[in-house]
């Protein structure tokens, strides 16, 4: 893991804002005093048109540090539905925006062509551009029951994969009922990027704000800071049952002020 003196930069994920507009999120971010923003590229026209978001940028003086690729199930017809012409598009927009980082998921298993050459087109890709694509942490889908289903190929754990770069995903943690910790140390000098919400382990993805799950954030957080990680810090947080706008602002300002008070801590 790549080490620097500095805290880590701490953004605000454009999902976080849901089901308000991504113009929305650069607003909260930063009223907020986020250091960035990641952009999901979704369904919303606005995540998908890049001259609208550098004006964003702008406006608001705060950086795109990372682009979230089309690659939810709700957005699989967002930016076409060829898995990796998304990804270029994606490195695209990063390289316009002046992003470093490009997240996606592993493929879906009904994806087999594109399961097939996923692992050999990351490397290529990450030998020809300064852009990392950092694939996340997934899960399996859980019945009732208890019954595990993979919908994700080879597998939602990338402990074994080979990928050169890894996105740990707390909440995606939670719902696969592993560790963070333990991922943490797995995944090594590979991870390059984190997002940071909370869970309860339940089989719903919950993404809730830090602190009020079952999940070590602290000690995820302050074991970042004391291993100087170099990468970003994106709050990727649920506020759509937030019961007004100023509800969810305030979720995303307790967001961000657990995440610096964590770090801080350990760099004190």
């Amino acid at each position: 893991m790549a080490r620097v003196t500095a805290r880590p930069t701490v953004a605000l994920s454009t999902s976080s804002v849901w089901p308000e507009s991504t113009a929305v999120a650069f607003e909260v971010a930063a009223r907020l005093g986020y250091d960035g923003v990641e952009l999901m590229v979704s369904g919303d026209p606005v995540s998908q048109d890049l001259d609208t978001v550098r004006r964003l940028m702008d406006y608001h003086q705060l950086p795109v540090v990372s682009v979230h690729s089309p690659c939810l199930l709700i957005s699989q017809r967002v930016w076409g539905t060829e898995p990796w012409a998304k990804l270029m598009r994606s490195q695209i927009a990063a390289e316009r925006l002046g992003a470093k980082v490009v997240v996606t998921h592993p493929p879906f298993r009904w994806q087999r062509a594109y399961a097939k050459g996923f692992t050999d087109g990351i490397l290529a890709m990450h030998d020809e551009t300064d852009i990392v694509f950092a694939v996340e942490n997934m899960f399996p889908q859980r019945g009732p029951s208890g019954l595990e289903v993979g919908v994700y190929s080879p597998s939602w754990s990338l402990l074994d994969a080979d990928y050169p770069h890894i996105t740990l995903d707390v909440s995606h943690a939670a719902v696969a009922r592993a560790d963070p910790l333990v991922l943490l140390e797995g995944f090594g000098d590979r991870l390059a990027h984190f997002h940071l919400s909370d869970g309860t382990g339940s089989r719903n993805d919950e993404h809730l704000v830090p602190g009020r799950g079952t999940q070590p954030c602290v000690q995820l957080l302050q074991r970042l800071a004391a291993q100087r990680y170099a990468g970003v810090v994106v709050l990727e947080v649920n506020t759509r049952r937030a019961a007004s706008h100023e509800e969810r602002v305030a979720d995303l300002a307790e967001s961000l002020a657990f995440t610096r008070d964590a770090l801080a801590a350990t760099a004190a």
